[in-house]
């Protein structure tokens, strides 16, 4: 059992899942009208992803759904996330031309998770931007706010009688940071400084907008919940006594949480020393004005657009202040160095140092920083490379270590924590480190004809916990 030496026990409401996404595990990229998506485009680039692997097959999601169904079964959980691939819903990204086959196979997906007693949360965005407005801007076009609130708000239209969790945009952190400043994520944008602060605040634009149209014309009838999914590792001081470390750590989550935190849960603008620093170090570029964007009075309000905080949690970092010449873009406007430590074991990834006590931290922070919110941990996991390990002790022993911190951060800090998803419930396809990583609570066995799923000994362990939280919340 995962609890083989403390109990694990969580509120009998508590929200037992696992996570996946459209493009990683679907396949089917050009099957029965889908459009091309941005991540379409960057695999078929040579030299992008590790050996040019692609999500062209993934786990074959979209032709094997009764498969990954069975696993879902047999780990007997109560929630599972998914994302819906916008470019299968709607070829072109516009309501114009509407995918009546993409449409019929999330209804099924749904459909046979609510059969199934398990609810669904979806997540509308995560990383696949139609190619087609890709081509007109992307994200660095203040246009797609309103495009997207048009899509969002044909899917609250089409599934929102049944979906009741929403997430309207997976990790904007991320893909702002990694696809449009440091090109190793679609759309592979090189452009220090500039287009990722752009595509964050349309981000931002995008999901109030699409927050307030479910306000007004869906919630009255469906009373359903939206958020977004927000990315943060969890920042110490590399030296606790230095008052300088101490403020480079509280920088780092400014930066990296409370980028897109601060707008919608805390004053409806960026925080104040980012703010502050990126125009600094615009001035001192010579830039007539900060790189960051300013919110219109004239946009829909951001400030109080979440109804719960989603979080992704992956690693702890350790942070003092930057030296040397600044860099010009992300990393000089926070002036930050960082490394691991090294008590923390490295899974898989060599970024990923395990410290479940991050966590903890993380989640009392957000408790004390924004009002102490309703939150579900939508991600989180450890990675695995090499040979295959079926009977995956470390992967096991993370999720004891990590659960046990969920339980005191919620019996023991007080933090309002409702659900817990494992990054990931299938191996799958993991941008771009293509296949060489598996997180997924199922083995998938890439080269059998049937893409065949086999339960990790982690997952078999997380069905036990998940069973004994059920029985508990029974008696």
């Amino acid at each position: 059992m995962l609890a083989d030496d403390q109990d694990i026990i969580m509120p009998s409401n508590f929200a037992w899942g696992a996570a996946t996404s459209a493009y990683q595990i679907e396949g089917g990229w050009d099957a029965d009208g889908r459009g091309p998506s941005i991540w379409d485009t960057f695999c078929h680039k040579k030299g992008k992803v590790f050996q040019d692997q692609s999500g062209d097959v993934a786990c074959d999601s979209y032709h094997l759904w009764e498969e990954d169904l069975k696993c879902i079964q047999q780990l007997g959980l109560t929630h599972y996330r998914l994302s819906l691939s916008w470019s299968r819903l709607l070829p072109d990204g516009t309501t114009r031309r509407i995918n009546q086959k993409g449409v019929s196979y999330y209804n099924r997906v749904i459909n046979d998770l609510l059969a199934n007693g398990v609810s669904p949360m979806v997540t509308l965005h995560h990383f696949d931007l139609p190619q087609a407005l890709q081509a007109q801007g992307g994200w660095q076009s203040p246009q797609i706010a309103d495009l997207f609130d048009s899509y969002a708000q044909f899917c609250f239209q089409t599934f929102g009688d049944r979906v009741k969790l929403w997430l309207t945009i997976n990790e904007p952190y991320i893909y702002a940071k990694f696809g449009h400043e440091d090109g190793c994520h679609a759309p592979g944008l090189d452009q220090p400084g500039v287009s990722l602060y752009l595509a964050g605040h349309n981000m931002l634009r995008a999901h109030a907008r699409a927050w307030h149209s479910y306000d007004a014309l869906y919630r009255p009838t469906q009373g359903g919940q939206v958020s977004l999914a927000l990315f943060s590792d969890w920042a110490e001081a590399h030296d606790p006594s230095s008052a300088l470390d101490v403020a480079a750590a509280e920088r780092y989550m400014a930066f990296v949480l409370g980028w897109f935190a601060w707008p919608i849960f805390v004053n409806g603008d960026y925080p104040p020393e980012m703010k502050a620093r990126v125009e600094a170090a615009s001035r001192a570029q010579g830039l007539p004005s900060s790189r960051l964007p300013t919110f219109s009075k004239e946009e829909p309000r951001i400030l109080g657009t979440a109804d719960f905080f989603a979080l992704n949690y992956y690693t702890s970092r350790r942070v003092w202040p930057g030296s040397g010449p600044a860099k010009i873009g992300f990393e000089g406007d926070l002036e930050v160095e960082r490394d691991i430590d090294p008590a923390w074991p490295v899974c898989g990834n060599s970024w990923l140092a395990v410290f479940p006590e991050g966590l903890r931290k993380l989640l009392k922070y957000i408790k004390d920083k924004f009002g102490n919110p309703t939150v579900y941990i939508t991600e989180n996991g450890f990675s695995q490379v090499g040979p295959v390990e079926i009977e995956d002790a470390r992967r096991c022993r993370f999720f004891r270590d990590t659960l046990l911190q969920v339980s005191k951060a919620i019996h023991e800090e007080g933090a309002d924590v409702r659900g817990y998803f494992a990054w990931s419930l299938l191996d799958n396809f993991e941008w771009a480190d293509g296949y060489r990583v598996r997180f997924g609570l199922y083995h998938v066995d890439f080269a059998h004809p049937r893409l065949k799923r086999t339960p990790y000994r982690s997952g078999r362990e997380y069905a036990q916990l998940i069973a004994q939280n059920k029985t508990s919340a029974r008696s």
